[in-house]
Formats: C-alpha cells, sequence, structure tokens
C-alpha cells in the first residue's frame, strides 16, 4: 500500500456508560419516559430479572489467544520497562467507532496495546509500573462480561452474553495469558489512568522499539504473506468472471472474503484497480468494470488474527497478456524495483532504496523523451520533475500497522540506518492518468506498481513475497 501522510490518534478505552446499553430486544430506538405498557423494558421487571438469571449451564469461555503472543508481549513489556523506567504507562486497546446510531465498526485493538499484551479485548487498559527497575509490575484492566444473573447478560448490547456469545472473563484471560501478566476487573482501575496516559515520547518509543521484529513477529508476518499470495491466486482465478461483467467489486470481494477466511481480514482497504484507475494510489472504491485489453494493479494484504499484516503488489493483463505499452511500462518499474530491492541492506540508509529505485525511473522517463528537464536536473532537490508519476513513496515499514511505526522521530524512522529485523515494503511504480497531456495517448491510462515485503538479515535481505514473478513475462506465465 502506497505510503502517505498519516493522522494518528492515541485510543481511549470506554465503558458501558460510554456507550450506551441497547434496550433488550431486536432492535433499538428512543427510549421514552413513559414506556408503551404493551412494550416494557425488560431490564425494569424484576420477576423477567430473576427467571432470566436461572436454568443456565456454564459455556465453554476460553480466551482465545494466538499461540505464542502472551510470551513475545511479556518480552515486549520487559523491552519498554528497560527502555522507560521510573514510569506509570497506561496503554488503552481503544473501542470501535460508531458507524450508525447504535451500531459500530469491528472492533481491532491499538496495535501498541496488542504489542504489549496479546489480548484483543476491548476497553482494556494496560498498566505498567516501571519504578521498580528490578521487578516493573503489568496490571491489565478488563471489562466484566455480563453473565446469566446480571441484568446485562440480557439488556447490554456491548457485554451481555446472550448478545455477543460466551466471553470469557478477568480470571480466564489470566490463565490464557500468564507470563507475570495480572488480570483485574475494569472497575478497579484508577480513574486517572482510565483513558490511557501514552504521551508523546511513549508513542515514539513504543514505536520505534517495534522496528526491530523477534522471532515470533517475522513468524506472523511469513504467514500473512503466504496467505496474501494465494489470495492474489484466488482474485486471478477470478478475472474471467470480473471481464464477463464482475468487475473491479468481485475481485476485491473474492481477496477480502480470503482473508476474513485464513485471517483476520484484509490489513487494509484492499486496492483493485483496472486500466484508468490503476492510476489512482488508492483507488479503493473498486466500482469499475474491468476491461480485456486492461491492466489491473491488485494491492491487497492479509491481516492474521495476531494483526500483523502483509502489503504486496502486482500488477496484471486482464486476460494473461500484456500490451506492449503496458509491458513498457512493466518493465520499466520491474527494473526501479529490482534496484531498490539491491539497496535493502544492513547499514544502509533508508533513503537508498528510495534513491536506487528513483534514479531509474528517471533515466527510462528521460529515455523516453517525457522529462523536461535533464536527470540530473530531476534528480536534484530543487527539480523532482519524474515525480509527476510517482508522487508517493517507495516504501515503508511493516508490521502490526501496514504503514508501521508512524509515530518514531525521523531520525529513528529514516536517519538510521536499515538494522536485521526490519521489514520493509519497496514499491515503486508509474501511474500515467489518462487525462495526462504530458505523456503520449498510448500511455494515457495505465499505471503499475510493484511492491514486496522485506526482511532485513544479518547478511542482507529476504524478500518474503518473491512466490510472485516480478518480470511481465513470469506474471504472464504464473497467471495460466
Amino acid at each position: 500500500m502506497t505510503d502517505t501522510e498519516q493522522t494518528l490518534r492515541t485510543p481511549t478505552p470506554g465503558d458501558s456508560a460510554e456507550r450506551p446499553a441497547a434496550p433488550a430486544g431486536p432492535a433499538s430506538g428512543p427510549v421514552a419516559e413513559e414506556p408503551d405498557p404493551r412494550m416494557p423494558r425488560l431490564a425494569a421487571m424484576p420477576a423477567f430479572v430473576a427467571y432470566m438469571g436461572q436454568g443456565w449451564g456454564t459455556p465453554d469461555r476460553t480466551a482465545q489467544v494466538v499461540p505464542g503472543a502472551a510470551k513475545a508481549a511479556a518480552e515486549h513489556r520487559a523491552r519498554l520497562a528497560a527502555e522507560l523506567p521510573g514510569r506509570t504507562i497506561a496503554v488503552a486497546s481503544g473501542r470501535a467507532s460508531v458507524r450508525s446510531n447504535d451500531t459500530f465498526y469491528d472492533f481491532r485493538p491499538d496495535s501498541d496495546f496488542y504489542w504489549l499484551t496479546g489480548c484483543p479485548v476491548e476497553n482494556a487498559v494496560l498498566v505498567m509500573d516501571t519504578r521498580a527497575a528490578k521487578d516493573p509490575r503489568s496490571v491489565l484492566y478488563l471489562p466484566r462480561p455480563a453473565q446469566p444473573g446480571d441484568p446485562g447478560f440480557f439488556a447490554d448490547a456491548q457485554y451481555g452474553e446472550l448478545w455477543v456469545g460466551a466471553a470469557p472473563g478477568p480470571r480466564d484471560w489470566a490463565r490464557a495469558l500468564g507470563h507475570g501478566l495480572e488480570v483485574r476487573p475494569l472497575e478497579d482501575l484508577d480513574p486517572a489512568l482510565a483513558e490511557g496516559n501514552r504521551d508523546a515520547q511513549v508513542a515514539r518509543t513504543l514505536a520505534e522499539l517495534r522496528m526491530i521484529k523477534d522471532d515470533w513477529e517475522i513468524a506472523q508476518l511469513r504467514t500473512a504473506v503466504d496467505c496474501t499470495v494465494e489470495g492474489f491466486a484466488a482474485v486471478v482465478r477470478e478475472f474471467p468472471t470480473a471481464v464477463a461483467g464482475g468487475g473491479e467489486r468481485w475481485l476485491q470481494g473474492t481477496f477480502d472474503r480470503y482473508a476474513r477466511t485464513y485471517g483476520n481480514g484484509p490489513g487494509y482497504a484492499s486496492i483493485v484497480g483496472s486500466g484508468r484507475h490503476a492510476a489512482t494510489l488508492h483507488w479503493v472504491r473498486c466500482d469499475g468494470p474491468v476491461g480485456e485489453e486492461e491492466a489491473v494493479l491488485l494491492d491487497m494484504g492479509v491481516e492474521t488474527h495476531s494483526y500483523y499484516t502483509a502489503d504486496v503488489t502486482r500488477t496484471f493483463p486482464a486476460t494473461g497478456r500484456f500490451s506492449p505499452a503496458q509491458r513498457q511500462v512493466h518493465d520499466l518499474v520491474e527494473r526501479a524495483h529490482r534496484a531498490g530491492l539491491a539497496a535493502v541492506r544492513p547499514g544502509r540508509d533508508f533513503a537508498d532504496f528510495h534513491t536506487a529505485a528513483m534514479d531509474v525511473i528517471a533515466h527510462g522517463l528521460h529515455d523516453w523523451g517525457l522529462l523536461p528537464v535533464s536527470v540530473d536536473e530531476a534528480l536534484s532537490p530543487e527539480g523532482q520533475h519524474h515525480r509527476r508519476w510517482l508522487v508517493c513513496g517507495v516504501g515503508h515499514h511493516l508490521g502490526l500497522d501496514v504503514h508501521d511505526c508512524a509515530r518514531s522521530s525521523y531520525e529513528a524512522y529514516q536517519g538510521a540506518p536499515l538494522a536485521p529485523g526490519m521489514v520493509l515494503t519497496v514499491e515503486p511504480g508509474l501511474y500515467f492518468h489518462s487525462h495526462d497531456l504530458a505523456v503520449p495517448p498510448e500511455l494515457r491510462g495505465i499505471g503499475v506498481r510493484i511492491e514486496d515485503d522485506v526482511l532485513v538479515t544479518p547478511e542482507g535481505a529476504d524478500v518474503l513475497s518473491d512466490a510472485l514473478p516480478l518480470d511481465a513475462t513470469g506474471l504472464e506465465n504464473w497467471m495460466r
């Protein structure tokens, strides 16, 4: 996915008072001061409350934790405590945003919170006390589910088990998470910490710690990439249906269904751009047709159940064969991509793979007669004329977030040398809009991006997504 400026916020927890519980019943609506007696509020009826508290067995409330996540989280907490001693740090899991009235978007825990806990519970807060250097204390505060005997069991649409299914409580999570993490009910939390108190230093420190992935994280990313490659294959098999009328949305739906079947879901809004739409960097509307003669840009990633995501892009000919103009563009992007990959090595500057790819792009565009200045002028800080067709960045960190570690300082993100354990994307492209009169007609409406996920190793780099070919002929053969 192309990198861009990120608007970041610190999520905060809530409780049942912050997200009003829905009245018991199939739908919510205005609550009258004097309700119609024919539609009584069930939670206000003592006989009904007593009846609903009886005759229930014990469902399976085992807390589901991704294997290895709790142990990795304990190690992450230790790293943070060593980096920020003498502090009280609160990190909240966040809560789902309102979609409409009393319906909400799917919840996904804050990435820093999950990195430190391995727990995906909404409205939870982790409090770390690092003042005792030899024995830092971590307490996870979780909301109690509403179980039989509690009126919220049937009246609370957020926590009532009759609404959301069997839900683990604090004791269940304590057993599942272990590794010295104390788990307590949310009501025990000091109100002063209830909203989380991550200041800029804590947020920056967490982002910079997360740049170096441990072995468990790298394994999660490998799984995400492998599933994504399989998802690409599932999408390509559906090209005939897309050309026959299903369009871009059929392909988007195919991948998103695959991602939800084999992972948590897509790691970001899947991009499917056919023809002229491929030149739009974040074409997430995916509401256009797929023409027989068009090239289709697919930028997609599976997010695992541990929330680590892949981010891979390839551009395919809709019916299996690139046109001469499409191949011309693809070949130049491929050369730029290979130059960028070659510059990902430990000790190299973050900017090296960007400048390596841009150098190839600028020379290629000059050879085509598209640059109004020399290559040297274009590549100078005062020029950048080649960026008319590549305004986005050429790569970014990858991990729990598709644009990972975005709260890092500039010095750590772009100023420090690449180091083993970093995972990056390399993604040059060329985007010729259909209304761009600065390019010849045969190039207008062609967009090509190639993106791979790359692990920096002690010896060099490991392209995690190399199961997908890079060259045009290889992609044509892979499609078959």
